[in-house]
């Protein structure tokens, strides 16, 4: 039997959704797929089920840059709730330890704020969606077995306290990818003498997106009473999703090179950078890397450039 064909549309761009709590990244990504009746979809990066937030989907062509979105940095506003600890480091888990909340100011946890930025290596928790042998770690952590985890090295850029009371405060956080916030808000915890777990947390930027672009899925479910055209009227456009990388325009005669995987020649020079590459009629033709003799070897190639 030959190979079935996937359903759905060619369409391409990518989509701020503003995800509910509750529910799984890959949840609402399915919905997102149906909703646009899309061929391919992915996201930029799970979210745990209890946040809420900038979750960006890219439909078509778009999943080319995906792992580019993924690696860029984040921010989240989280709250705390002091003196109870639990198994997985937010109130999904089961509650493992409730310690006494010592009295402490404002001032005092400002004061540990700074301790607690900069880069760091950050041991990732065991209740998270990394894999050890193949087998997600929260599955394992289920279990009850606890597996070695290497640090990761991340960077807490800026840490702002929003609000505090006398058993709970709320952050705001800038940083790097592969920060996870739960454990973050549990050292500070700790640092403070009681522990504590996180009672909320939303993602309001991600990869340069922020949430006066998201749609939540009622949203999006409301756009489509009007029609799919409607719909993709609410795609973001590839080639913003990265404005920071410099933009390249190639001559017509270099596109089929580069569709093919050659290198080509530019007039343009940036030092070993990353570029957007474009064609004459500023259609986007996808990602590649320049080195410091002016040429690009292309890394990500649309099928078909330009949104549908």
């Amino acid at each position: 039997m030959g190979r079935r064909n996937k359903k759905g549309r060619d369409i391409t761009g990518i989509v701020i959704v503003d995800k509910p709590c509750g529910r799984s990244s890959n949840h609402v990504l399915q919905q997102v797929k149906r909703l646009f009746d899309a061929k391919k979809a992915g996201h930029t990066g799970s979210l745990d089920p209890l946040a809420t937030g900038v979750l960006p989907i890219c439909l078509g062509e778009a999943t080319k840059v995906s792992s580019y979105l993924l690696d860029a940095d984040k921010r989240y506003q989280v709250t705390c709730q002091l003196g109870v600890v639990t198994d997985s480091g937010d109130s999904d888990g089961n509650i493992v330890a409730r310690n006494d909340v010592p009295v402490f100011t404002e001032q005092d946890l400002q004061d540990l704020l700074p301790g607690f930025t900069g880069e760091q290596d950050q041991v990732p928790p065991m209740y998270s969606a990394l894999k050890h042998q193949g087998q997600p770690l929260y599955k394992l952590a289920r279990q009850g077995i606890e597996v070695e985890r290497k640090p990761r090295r991340i960077t807490i850029y800026d840490i702002q306290l929003l609000a505090v009371s006398a058993d709970s405060f709320s952050l705001d956080v800038r940083c790097s990818k592969g920060t996870y916030i739960r454990t973050l808000v549990e050292d500070i915890s700790h640092a403070l003498g009681c522990g504590g777990h996180v009672t909320s947390l939303r993602r309001t930027g991600a990869a340069g997106y922020q949430l006066t672009q998201a749609l939540t899925i009622e949203q999006m479910e409301q756009v489509a009473q009007q029609g799919q055209q409607a719909l993709d009227d609410c795609l973001l456009p590839t080639e913003d999703a990265l404005p920071d990388w410099p933009a390249i325009v190639v001559e017509d005669e270099m596109v089929n090179a580069l569709r093919h995987g050659q290198m080509i020649q530019v007039d343009q020079s940036y030092q070993q950078a990353q570029v957007r590459i474009f064609d004459n009629n500023q259609q986007f033709l996808g990602l590649g890397e320049m080195a410091e003799n002016s040429t690009i070897a292309p890394k990500r190639v649309f099928v078909s450039y330009g949104e549908q």
